[in-house]
């Protein structure tokens, strides 16, 4: 019975809080997301102002997890078809995450983000919805909340092809200041 409370006190201990992967979508029209591993789980839907999340988790297969979004239905099956890829990979106190985009960017003209719930972890921030260029990949406690959005605030960027830009000059830095937004529904 002692070495069944010790053990179970043990297995407490080991036992560690994990975070949650979030995606938001903020877009006008739906989004539809895959958690992938070692296989493909359900199609998930999300309409606007919708949220899906999962514990962050350890694939016994694969290691690592993949959420691949596409703005078409059944946009992973199909060929040529643009994914947005939030990865991550629980390992032990630490969470790797990162985004990518295979096929062409489908969420060009959106802003893209990827926000720890905590402030001294980095965030991923693609303000003309694609990748910038260099490496994406960070880490964080695995305690952190990962929330990635799309069309973040249902407002379009003042760089965005919808507007004309005054001076092409003050689109060059974007990392060193936020972005004015011109708030219309999409």
């Amino acid at each position: 019975m002692l070495f069944n409370l010790i053990s179970l006190s043990a297995f407490i201990a080991s036992a560690q809080a994990v975070g949650r992967a979030i995606v938001t979508n903020q877009c006008g029209s739906p989004i539809y997301l895959w958690s992938v591993g070692g296989s493909i789980g359900p199609k998930v839907v999300l309409g606007t102002d919708q949220s899906y999340s999962e514990a962050f988790r350890r694939d016994p297969v694969s290691g690592g997890i993949a959420i691949k979004i596409s703005s078409l239905d059944d946009g992973i099956f199909k060929p040529n078809v643009s994914q947005t890829i939030f990865a991550y990979n629980l390992d032990g106190s630490q969470i790797w995450y990162d985004m990518s985009s295979v096929f062409g960017d489908g969420f060009s003209g959106s802003r893209v983000t990827l926000t720890p719930s905590d402030s001294t972890c980095q965030p991923i921030s693609w303000p003309f919805g694609y990748p910038p260029a260099g490496s994406q990949i960070k880490n964080c406690q695995a305690e952190t909340n990962l929330e990635l959005s799309f069309c973040t605030g249902h407002c379009l960027p003042s760089w965005s092809k919808f507007t004309l830009p005054r001076q092409l000059g003050q689109f060059i830095d974007v990392s060193s200041r936020p972005l004015r937004q011109r708030c219309t529904r999409r």
